[in-house]
Protein backbone atom coordinates (compact mmCIF):
# COMPACT_ATOMS: atom_id res chain seq x y z
CA UNK A 1 0.00 0.00 0.00
CA UNK A 2 0.97 3.81 -0.42
CA UNK A 3 0.85 6.83 1.45
CA UNK A 4 -0.35 9.95 -0.33
CA UNK A 5 -0.42 13.32 1.15
CA UNK A 6 -3.30 15.28 -0.77
CA UNK A 7 -3.82 18.95 -0.28
CA UNK A 8 -7.04 20.01 -1.07
CA UNK A 9 -7.82 23.57 -2.03
CA UNK A 10 -10.70 26.31 -3.08
CA UNK A 11 -12.12 29.83 -3.44
CA UNK A 12 -14.80 29.94 -5.71
CA UNK A 13 -18.60 29.71 -4.87
CA UNK A 14 -19.24 28.07 -1.51
CA UNK A 15 -15.77 26.55 -0.53
CA UNK A 16 -17.01 24.24 2.42
CA UNK A 17 -19.29 22.59 -0.21
CA UNK A 18 -16.24 21.84 -3.28
CA UNK A 19 -14.27 20.54 0.46
CA UNK A 20 -17.02 18.18 1.44
CA UNK A 21 -17.82 17.22 -2.41
CA UNK A 22 -14.11 16.35 -2.79
CA UNK A 23 -13.47 14.81 0.69
CA UNK A 24 -16.81 12.33 -0.98
CA UNK A 25 -14.78 11.63 -4.01
CA UNK A 26 -11.35 10.74 -1.87
CA UNK A 27 -12.02 6.75 -1.86
CA UNK A 28 -12.04 6.74 -5.58
CA UNK A 29 -7.98 6.93 -5.28
CA UNK A 30 -8.20 5.06 -1.53
CA UNK A 31 -9.25 4.63 2.09
CA UNK A 32 -8.59 8.41 4.30
CA UNK A 33 -5.75 7.88 6.98
CA UNK A 34 -6.28 11.37 8.55
CA UNK A 35 -7.33 14.47 7.75
CA UNK A 36 -6.09 18.06 8.70
CA UNK A 37 -8.70 20.94 10.50
CA UNK A 38 -10.00 23.22 7.15
CA UNK A 39 -7.70 26.47 7.10
CA UNK A 40 -8.55 29.87 5.81
CA UNK A 41 -5.44 32.00 3.74
CA UNK A 42 -5.25 34.86 1.57
CA UNK A 43 -4.11 33.57 -1.92
CA UNK A 44 -0.85 32.95 -2.71
CA UNK A 45 0.98 33.65 -5.99
CA UNK A 46 -2.16 35.98 -7.88
CA UNK A 47 -3.14 37.99 -4.63
CA UNK A 48 -6.36 39.69 -6.12
CA UNK A 49 -8.67 36.87 -5.40
CA UNK A 50 -10.51 35.55 -3.12
CA UNK A 51 -9.51 33.85 -0.16
CA UNK A 52 -8.70 29.91 0.17
CA UNK A 53 -10.05 27.40 2.53
CA UNK A 54 -6.99 24.24 2.54
CA UNK A 55 -7.33 20.84 3.81
CA UNK A 56 -4.48 17.79 3.67
CA UNK A 57 -6.05 14.16 3.62
CA UNK A 58 -3.91 11.24 3.58
CA UNK A 59 -5.13 8.52 1.97
CA UNK A 60 -3.99 4.56 1.82
CA UNK A 61 -3.72 3.58 -2.02
CA UNK A 62 -2.98 0.52 -4.22
CA UNK A 63 -2.66 2.60 -7.41
CA UNK A 64 1.07 4.08 -8.00
CA UNK A 65 1.35 8.08 -8.13
CA UNK A 66 0.54 8.72 -11.38
CA UNK A 67 -2.62 6.79 -11.25
CA UNK A 68 -3.36 9.37 -8.51
CA UNK A 69 -2.57 12.23 -10.33
CA UNK A 70 -5.05 11.33 -13.13
CA UNK A 71 -7.77 10.49 -10.27
CA UNK A 72 -7.49 13.91 -8.51
CA UNK A 73 -7.75 15.35 -11.84
CA UNK A 74 -10.77 13.67 -12.71
CA UNK A 75 -12.44 14.59 -9.15
CA UNK A 76 -11.10 18.03 -10.19
CA UNK A 77 -13.26 17.71 -13.39
CA UNK A 78 -16.04 16.37 -11.60
CA UNK A 79 -16.15 19.66 -9.39
CA UNK A 80 -16.06 22.15 -12.02
CA UNK A 81 -12.02 23.04 -11.90
CA UNK A 82 -11.08 25.06 -15.03
CA UNK A 83 -7.71 25.87 -16.25
CA UNK A 84 -7.77 29.30 -16.94
CA UNK A 85 -4.93 31.11 -15.39
CA UNK A 86 -1.84 29.73 -13.41
CA UNK A 87 -2.64 30.12 -9.09
CA UNK A 88 -6.09 31.56 -10.36
CA UNK A 89 -9.33 31.05 -8.75
CA UNK A 90 -10.63 27.61 -8.51
CA UNK A 91 -13.64 25.84 -7.24
CA UNK A 92 -11.44 22.63 -6.45
CA UNK A 93 -7.48 22.07 -6.60
CA UNK A 94 -5.76 18.71 -5.48
CA UNK A 95 -2.34 18.72 -4.84
CA UNK A 96 -0.28 15.68 -4.48
CA UNK A 97 2.48 16.85 -1.58
CA UNK A 98 3.83 13.51 -0.91
CA UNK A 99 3.51 9.88 -2.42
CA UNK A 100 5.41 7.51 0.75
CA UNK A 101 9.00 9.26 0.30
CA UNK A 102 9.19 8.82 -3.61
CA UNK A 103 10.99 11.19 -5.41
CA UNK A 104 9.37 11.85 -8.77
CA UNK A 105 10.36 13.91 -11.80
CA UNK A 106 8.42 13.42 -14.95
CA UNK A 107 6.54 15.74 -17.38
CA UNK A 108 3.31 14.99 -15.73
CA UNK A 109 4.08 15.09 -12.11
CA UNK A 110 7.15 16.32 -9.34
CA UNK A 111 6.71 14.84 -6.05
CA UNK A 112 7.23 16.23 -3.36
CA UNK A 113 5.26 18.59 -4.94
CA UNK A 114 7.77 21.52 -5.44
CA UNK A 115 6.22 24.44 -3.64
CA UNK A 116 5.67 22.88 -0.54
CA UNK A 117 8.31 24.03 1.51
CA UNK A 118 7.46 27.85 0.68
CA UNK A 119 3.98 27.89 1.70
CA UNK A 120 2.55 28.09 5.44
CA UNK A 121 -0.59 26.97 3.95
CA UNK A 122 0.51 23.81 3.32
CA UNK A 123 2.77 23.59 6.05
CA UNK A 124 0.83 24.49 8.69
CA UNK A 125 -1.62 21.67 7.85
CA UNK A 126 1.27 19.03 7.74
CA UNK A 127 2.89 20.13 11.16
CA UNK A 128 -0.79 19.61 12.78
CA UNK A 129 -0.91 15.54 11.28
CA UNK A 130 2.31 14.76 10.45
CA UNK A 131 5.16 17.15 12.43
CA UNK A 132 7.93 14.48 11.53
CA UNK A 133 7.58 13.75 8.16
CA UNK A 134 10.98 13.81 6.34
CA UNK A 135 10.60 15.76 3.01
CA UNK A 136 13.11 13.37 0.88
CA UNK A 137 14.99 16.01 -0.92
CA UNK A 138 15.88 18.31 1.91
CA UNK A 139 16.05 15.68 4.90
CA UNK A 140 14.15 18.38 7.18
CA UNK A 141 10.68 17.87 8.85
CA UNK A 142 7.54 19.56 8.67
CA UNK A 143 8.29 21.57 11.65
CA UNK A 144 11.89 22.36 10.51
CA UNK A 145 10.52 23.07 6.81
CA UNK A 146 8.07 25.57 8.39
CA UNK A 147 10.47 27.21 10.45
CA UNK A 148 12.61 27.73 7.56
CA UNK A 149 9.52 29.20 5.66
CA UNK A 150 9.48 32.62 4.66
CA UNK A 151 5.61 33.27 3.72
CA UNK A 152 3.97 35.31 6.02
CA UNK A 153 0.41 35.07 4.73
CA UNK A 154 -1.73 34.23 7.94
CA UNK A 155 -3.34 31.10 8.01
CA UNK A 156 -6.18 30.64 10.40
CA UNK A 157 -8.11 27.57 11.36
CA UNK A 158 -11.36 28.00 10.16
Amino acid sequence: MNLVYLLLGTNEGNRMDFLEKAILKIPKIGLIITQSSIYETAAWGLESQAAFLNQIVVVETEHKAIEVLAKTQAIEKDLGRQRKIKWGARTIDIDILYFNDEIINSEQLTIPHPRLHERAFTLIPMVEIAPDLIHPVFGLNQKELLQKCEDDLEVLKY
